[in-house]
């Protein structure tokens, strides 16, 4: 038990430095915090996330949404990961500086894909989260045109606005 407290004291004090609250991934008392020696977190927990945000699936687009009615692509990651009490910035360029940078190699599920789809900026403006990677990583996202649904990162499309992958958790 003491060990435990050590470390949610580390994680909320590593967290607490630097940038602005808005920004930060906030760890609750519910939340496992991770150990030194790089432990992943619960399968449980990510099968959670991921199970949650394809309740979604075929929910329509709308900007700013974060329910059944509607949801976008921030939405969908910040409220399936609000559901296991873990609350992150949300939009998607704000969330593209949390958690870890991953390599495509090593992505696995529960782990973020952002996207550049705005040919005239050079920006983060789209996220995705990982179900999937045996063979093809695909992701499920809400897209304007299809609403929340599951695409490939083999899609032409997908792929040549891919700019990066990043683990939360």
């Amino acid at each position: 038990m003491k060990k435990i407290i050590i470390y949610l004291l580390i994680a909320v004090l590593h967290i607490s430095c630097g940038s602005s609250s808005k920004n930060k991934v906030v760890i609750s008392s519910k939340t496992r915090a991770t150990h030194k020696t790089n432990k992943t977190p619960s399968t449980k927990k990510i099968k959670s996330i991921v199970k949650y945000a394809k309740t979604f699936n075929g929910t329509r687009y709308k900007y700013g949404g974060t329910t059944k009615k509607g949801m976008d692509c921030s939405g969908l990651v910040y409220t399936s990961f609000k559901k296991e009490n873990i609350v992150l910035p949300r939009t998607s360029k704000t969330m593209a500086t949390q958690g870890k940078p991953v390599s495509l190699k090593k992505v696995t599920v529960g782990d973020l894909l952002f996207f550049k789809t705005n040919k005239r900026k050079n920006v983060i403006s789209h996220v995705g989260l990982v179900i999937e990677t045996k063979g093809v990583i695909k992701f499920i996202h809400a897209s304007t045109s299809k609403g929340v649904t599951v695409s490939s990162l083999n899609e032409k499309y997908w792929n040549k606005c891919f700019a990066s992958a990043r683990r939360v958790l």
